[in-house]
């Protein structure tokens, strides 16, 4: 979950900051190419890179790690390509609202990191942290992808299991998209 969050959203936060930075944002914005077809093409390619790591991320816990996995292989996949889609939209919400590729790294790399080490259940259980950041941890996709995909690999549960962690990554990738699209577009003074 860690790797995932922080390479997508790392990859994808400076796309639009370099696009920015090199001054070609405004013969972007002045195409007939709309804002959702634009974040979108800036999301695929790091999408097709990221199914590259979603795998050797498999193989690597199955073979080499000896995680079990006890439930769908289909749907750890599925529900780990939701999750790099939330990690994406993530980044290109976050470059879409700073203006240079420095600030889109500084606020993707520790904005996205350091919650989802501490707040997580990755390192402590949920029901340790204190109840104050527990609330605040509700805010951080990993999250739920990190108990979906426990309660797929070691548990074996269907998609009735983690209906809803699949749900809130689904309302994540939905808001982070809109940000992105929303704010894409400022109208040229």
């Amino acid at each position: 979950g860690l790797v995932l969050i922080v390479l997508c959203t790392i990859m994808t936060s400076v796309s639009i900051a370099r696009e920015k930075e090199r001054g070609s944002m405004e013969l972007l914005l002045v195409s007939p190419v709309h804002a959702t077809t634009m974040v979108l093409a800036k999301a695929v390619p790091y999408f097709v890179v990221s199914l590259i790591n979603i795998a050797s991320i498999l193989i690597l816990s199955y073979f080499v790690l000896g995680v079990p996995i006890r439930g769908s292989l289909l749907l750890i996949i599925l529900v780990t390509m939701l999750y790099v889609l939330v990690a994406l939209a993530i980044g290109l919400a976050i470059s879409s609202l700073v203006s240079q590729q420095r600030d889109a790294v500084v606020v993707s790399g520790f904005g996205m990191m350091m919650p989802t080490i501490l707040l997580t259940g990755m390192l402590f259980p949920l029901a340790n942290i204190p109840a104050a950041l527990r609330w605040i941890s509700y805010l951080v996709p990993a999250t739920y992808y990190i108990g979906a995909t426990r309660k797929v690999m070691i548990q074996g549960l269907s998609f009735m299991g983690i209906w809803q962690e699949v749900l809130a990554l689904t309302l994540f990738a939905v808001l982070m998209l809109t940000i992105a699209i929303v704010s894409i577009r400022p109208r040229l003074k």
